[in-house]
């Protein structure tokens, strides 16, 4: 049986009317605060998390069904990342300050005068909480982090699946923020679908980002791009993550594949937006074997009884289409969880059918297709939508690969050579994104210290006497950042 949350009441629309007053007013003194007090901050939430973690992951166990340590891993990743993000700021290479000092003989034609330019606080933001990571992309998550980071005041809008969680996770980061002295009003929680769509489109809301299904995401998106000002939208919405083995890595080691890919898939009940949802494999290569033989684990409880509801559907209708059969598992088995299943199909049913067959599972299942021609994995990866991840198990010296990576790298954010993507560390190179369905804005992540860009915006100034200037484009370089001076990099 999925987790029953206990339901928080939906936020009045005049109350987030008054948060978003209050908001508004919050981010122009926060965009003015100085990078140290804005980092301090930061840290300061981190503290607070870690010191209830064992009131935060017992209400989260409950709401969600996801293991203690699942749960424990999650909020420390959270901790770390708001950590990471006041690094980050101190560091400052982040405002991508600029300096062109005044050339009566540029080059141009004309005299350059004196430019400036730095990143600053977008505004406002609005954050859509997601369900299956209730720490990490949730209240406290990347998005929240990233958007305060840049300068920027918050509001919330809460997951249902997890309301107590989100309240409780909404009062330590807002007590820690204000302990720190933050401008009042610089982070607020919401509940309930007409509270966050009508924040969706208050026009002191100047951008969202989004973790979840295609179709809420697309329809908020719509929602963003309809506004009279339409704003940034950051939207992660769905993703199958193919994962393609050549003959040679089968061959060598298909033991080792299978397991490794029936981890990836029902680990934390596949309910990962990484999970390899599909998985090419040679034509009675023993991959096929040892995924035929593999033991799947038990049912599990999912987040919901809406994603649930929704990973059967979706895999019956896998299951149901022409040219597909159970390789391992049960896609039909009864009872109140559901059973983890791998199913199996032809490349070319996939070439025949892309769009019904290489779809999103969320939850325990993926589908395994056979091929017998290397060629042909070139061919439907063309084929491929947009995605976050795109996995390549191989051997160094396959002629594949020279081919097929370049290919992927233009359906997928990330591309894994040998590793399966339901890692997504957070680091300074990390890409967690890619192009539509798998997101709404290609050229951004939601992971990792690059996620601070999509809260920013470019600001020039041209011929401000330097005491007016942001500290970051002084001539003396009172921050002592890394700055791009007459076109060369200072560190």
């Amino acid at each position: 049986m999925t987790a029953a949350a206990s339901p928080v009441a939906d936020t009045p629309i005049a109350e987030v009317d008054a948060f978003i007053r209050v908001a508004d007013a919050a981010s122009a003194a926060w965009r003015a605060a100085t990078i140290a007090e804005r980092g301090e901050a930061l840290r300061a939430v981190a503290e607070g998390l870690d010191a209830r973690a064992d009131d935060l992951v017992t209400l989260a166990g409950s709401e969600t069904h996801l293991a203690e340590g699942r749960l424990r891993g999650e909020l420390k990743r959270t901790t770390f990342q708001l950590r990471l993000f006041a690094d980050v700021l101190a560091e400052g290479s982040w405002l991508d300050a600029r300096i062109d000092h005044p050339d009566a003989d540029y080059p141009m034609g004309a005299p350059r005068p004196d430019l400036r330019r730095q990143l600053e606080g977008i505004g406002t933001s609005l954050v859509f909480a997601a369900s299956n990571f209730p720490f990490a992309f949730s209240v406290a998550g990347g998005d929240t982090a990233s958007a305060l980071a840049a300068g920027n005041a918050v509001v919330l809008k809460a997951h249902p699946g997890h309301p107590q969680l989100s309240a409780l996770t909404g009062e330590i980061v807002a007590a820690a923020l204000s302990a720190a002295g933050a401008p009042t009003g610089i982070f607020t929680v919401i509940h309930g679908t007409d509270a966050g769509v009508h924040a969706l489109r208050h026009p002191s809301i100047r951008a969202a980002a989004f973790t979840g299904s295609i179709a809420g995401g697309r329809a908020l998106f719509d929602i963003a791009m309809s506004r009279p000002e339409p704003i940034p939208f950051y939207g992660e919405l769905g993703s199958v993550n193919p994962a393609f083995v050549t003959r040679r890595a089968a061959a060598d080691r298909a033991a080792e594949i299978a397991e490794q890919f029936v981890a990836s898939v029902t680990g934390s009940a596949g309910q990962l937006c990484t999970k390899p949802g599909v998985l090419f494999a040679p034509t009675g290569s023993g991959v096929l074997e040892a995924l035929a033989a593999t033991v799947l684990p038990a049912p599990a409880p999912l987040l919901n009884d809406g994603i649930a509801s929704g990973f059967r559907r979706s895999l019956e209708r896998t299951a149901q289409h022409d040219g597909v059969e159970v390789l391992a598992g049960s896609p039909a088995a009864e009872g109140a969880d559901p059973a983890p299943a791998l199913l199996r199909t032809t490349v070319a049913s996939v070439i025949a059918d892309p769009e019904a067959l290489v779809s999103e599972m969320f939850g325990p299942a993926a589908l395994v297709v056979e091929y017998d021609d290397e060629g042909d994995l070139v061919a439907v990866a063309r084929l491929l939508e947009g995605q976050l991840t795109a996995t390549l198990i191989a051997e160094e010296g396959d002629a594949l690969a020279a081919e097929l990576l370049p290919v992927l790298a233009t359906k997928a954010g990330r591309v894994l050579w040998n590793q399966w993507p339901t890692g997504v560390s957070v680091t300074d190179a990390q890409q967690h994104g890619g192009p539509y369905p798998a997101t709404t804005a290609v050229g951004t992540t939601s992971v990792g210290t690059a996620a601070i860009t999509r809260f920013l915006r470019p600001v020039a100034y041209q011929n401000v006497p330097d005491a007016l200037l942001p500290a970051a484009l002084q001539e003396a370089n009172p921050l002592g950042i890394p700055r791009r001076v007459d076109g060369v990099l200072e560190a």
